[in-house]
């Protein structure tokens, strides 16, 4: 008999779907299943996360009986008697244990507090649709850099509701054919900070520190405004990371979804003033794939693609090394070559 890979908790919802209300397992990374079965034999599509479902500790009783199932190797998933499982099979997969997760495409609701201290989570991916996202869901959640869409970027997501949710850098990539896909588009939104003042009239003023705030808001019923967002590029940036705007600049000249001339031509010289610091970014981040992107636009000069060589070399990687020799050879040989001058006294 196929072994045992997760455990599933959750309650049946008045409209026929369910609420996850605690994993176990022994891997860091899941794949939510799309529907749980119910007691009848039914199958209820997973349309929630319940609050604190993958905290460390659950601090929210779930509202109604409680039912497990168990996913076995062969992906198969089985109803058991809650409690039916011996303790020391029972892992949480939460808190800092949990480090990917793949949503469900029927989500819909994620409840307060859901990822609560998920200190290690770093990776999420979701699919297209409207999202509801409670208060707190990804509190602590310091590692999540990168939420991947299995949509286009045209369609509605519940990207805002996420983006909106944390204040980190964050790097969300569109993949509408699904997982083995190619990106589409890619958008990056910088880190920020708030500071709230309170005047001597007991009014709260808010101040935003660096332009991530202003990133978030662009959208409009759940779809990505490209032309708002590449507009915030333009009002400056001098309060962000200078590396990450980089990088910014690369992904969406790398994949120019909805991209315009004038946008292009910015982000195009930023890169040539800090390409050879977002080489070494990526160096070092072993990203062979963006680092070979970034060549090929060709605006790295001189200075940049040696300190890129340097980085290289530093890493011990001898194929960024390769890449940007070849992109060194590249560049002189398109460079114009010099007429001699050959003057004459008699």
């Amino acid at each position: 008999m196929p072994r045992v890979t997760e455990v599933f908790d959750y309650t049946a919802l008045p409209g026929g779907g369910a609420a996850l209300a605690r994993v176990y397992g022994g891997s860091p990374v899941l794949a939510l299943p799309e529907a749980l079965p119910a007691p009848d034999g039914r199958l209820l599509p997973l349309v929630k996360l319940g609050g604190y479902c993958f905290a460390e500790t659950v601090r929210d009783a779930p509202r109604g009986p409680l039912l497990r199932c168990v996913r076995r190797e062969d992906g198969a998933l089985r109803p058991v008697e809650a409690g039916g499982l011996p303790p020391e099979a029972l892992h949480p997969v939460a808190g800092r244990f949990l480090e990917e997760i793949a949503l469900p495409a029927a989500l819909r609701e994620m409840d307060s507090c859901a990822f609560y201290n998920c200190r290690a989570l770093r990776r999420m991916a979701a699919w297209g649709g409207p999202l509801a996202v409670g208060s707190d869901v990804f509190l602590n959640c310091f590692e999540l850099a990168e939420v991947t869409l299995y949509a286009g970027p045209e369609t509605p997501t519940g990207l805002p509701s996420i983006v909106n949710n944390i204040a980190g850098n964050l790097r969300a990539l569109f993949r509408p054919e699904g997982p083995e896909g190619p990106v589409a588009a890619a958008f990056r939104y910088p880190e920020y900070w708030e500071d709230i003042e309170e005047t001597p009239a007991h009014i709260l003023l808010h101040t935003f520190s660096g332009q991530g705030y202003h990133y978030r808001q662009c959208f409009r019923d759940g779809r990505l405004l490209a032309g708002e967002y590449d507009g915030v590029f333009a009002q400056g940036h001098g309060g962000d990371e200078p590396v990450y705007m980089a990088l910014l600049c690369l992904d969406r000249l790398r994949w120019p979804w909805q991209l315009g001339a004038q946008a292009a031509a910015r982000y195009r010289a930023f890169l040539a003033q800090q390409g050879g610091a977002a080489a070494a970014a990526l160096i070092h981040a072993e990203d062979k794939a963006a680092l070979a992107a970034l060549l090929a636009l060709q605006v790295l000069d001189g200075p940049a693609l040696a300190a890129a060589a340097r980085a290289a070399q530093r890493a011990g990687d001898a194929a960024a090394a390769a890449l940007v020799a070849d992109a060194e050879y590249k560049a002189h040989a398109a460079a114009p070559k010099r007429r001699r001058r050959y003057d004459f006294d008699f």
